[in-house]
């Protein structure tokens, strides 16, 4: 899961770059182009079979534990479990990154956010047992992104 979660958004590399570098929200056409790199990087990943774990990565890891997500709607066990584990990394990424419009948020706020939700992130959006395994080892969480951002630098 780790070697293929890595090109989860391999689809973007298909979505227009004035879209991916916009200053400032989406509008919901730009969105809805945005939200198609999943498909895109499915698609990208062809049909070899060792690369099946990486297309459903690819394709599911905006899918939502409560059905919300996308592209397809899928709810609980019906998404592929690599994916499940993906978008809570996913997530956690997202929120300790910095962005063109937001901040980058410090690990104790990015843990409330996913264990008790903002209006955008919900609890109910991941897989419980999941959920579950990062309220109890997220400093696990905090050791791989801070030893990624060192081999950046």
């Amino acid at each position: 899961i780790r070697t293929y979660a890595t090109i989860h958004d391999i689809g973007k590399l298909k979505v227009p770059r004035e879209i991916l570098t916009k200053n400032g929200p989406l509008s919901s056409e730009e969105f809805e182009e945005m939200k198609k790199h999943t498909i895109y990087g499915e698609q990208l990943l062809g049909d070899e079979p060792f690369l099946e774990m990486a297309r459903h990565i690819a394709r599911y890891h905006h899918e939502k534990y409560d059905g919300s997500g996308y592209p397809d709607g899928l709810k609980g066990d019906g998404i592929p479990i690599e994916a499940r584990i993906t978008a809570i990394a996913d997530i956690y990424d997202a929120l300790r990154s910095p962005r063109r419009y937001k901040k980058a948020f410090t690990h104790e706020e990015t843990v409330k956010i996913i264990l008790e939700g903002d209006g955008r992130v919900k609890p109910e959006h991941f897989d419980p047992v999941i959920l579950e395994i990062f309220r109890v080892d997220n400093a696990e969480f905090s050791r791989i992104y801070e030893s990624l951002l060192d081999e950046e630098e």
